[in-house]
């Protein structure tokens, strides 16, 4: 007896998965009641914003260890963002700033987008998915000790980058800007190596996410700190 032949089903295309998620964490921000305010609505786009970042990463790694050999310029780490977002088409500028930031997002990667004053994120050399909770970026205004300060922490206002050790022991606090206005607990988003956001106050980035991240190995010759530390690029 003659079999019917079985039609392979067609799977999502990287591209088409992106775009699907993305379209899924847009939808989900536009429905937010108005009584969630403002600011509310600002880091749930942020952490939207982070999520279709870490997507992109994760789709379309750098080949070999690219983005890691970038890190020595802190001024260029808009680069690495760049390099790791170009293929990702349905993606644009926008995504790497967040909506309570003072930084504008540029028009286009290709013409304005060329330094790192279109970036709100900084960029971890630690992250991987073999560390599910480790963490691969963040909001930019996280600065050291149990104090916040008025400006953006480890961010330099100069858009020069700033090339941080940051001892797992901790502390750090988010600074007074962007999420953290008015919350003397701090706030702010963290994107993990699995690829979620999370929303922290400083006291959870320092108690369970910085003390449990993996120290960082690939540190520059002459750079090694003295204490386990992991490293984050700031822009």
């Amino acid at each position: 007896m003659k079999q019917n032949a079985i039609s392979p089903v067609s799977a999502f295309t990287r591209v088409e998965l992106v775009v699907v998620i993305a379209v899924v964490i847009v939808l989900a921000s536009m429905i937010v009641p108005p009584s969630m305010g403002k600011a509310r609505v600002q880091r749930l786009v942020c952490m939207s914003n982070l999520s279709e970042t870490g997507i992109a990463c994760r789709l379309w790694p750098s080949p070999g260890d690219q983005r890691l050999a970038r890190l020595a310029d802190p001024g260029a780490i808009w680069t690495n963002y760049a390099n790791l977002l170009k293929s990702a088409t349905n993606l644009t500028p926008k995504i790497l700033v967040c909506p309570s930031d003072e930084r504008l997002a540029a028009k286009d990667f290709k013409n304005d987008f060329n330094d790192n004053s279109h970036v709100s994120y900084f960029f971890s050399a630690t992250g991987s998915d073999s560390y599910p909770q480790s963490i691969a970026a963040g909001d930019r205004n996280l600065g050291p000790g149990i104090v916040p300060v008025p400006d953006y922490g480890y961010s330099p206002t100069n858009g020069r980058g700033n090339d941080v050790a940051v001892p797992i022991s901790g502390p750090v606090s988010w600074s007074l800007k962007m999420h953290s206005a008015g919350n003397t607990a701090g706030a702010g988003n963290v994107l993990l190596g699995d690829g979620s956001v999370m929303p922290v106050s400083s006291r959870i980035f320092s108690l369970n996410l910085l003390s449990n991240s993996p120290p960082t190995t690939n540190w520059p010759v002459g750079h090694v700190p003295s204490v386990p530390s992991i490293r984050l690029v700031f822009p």
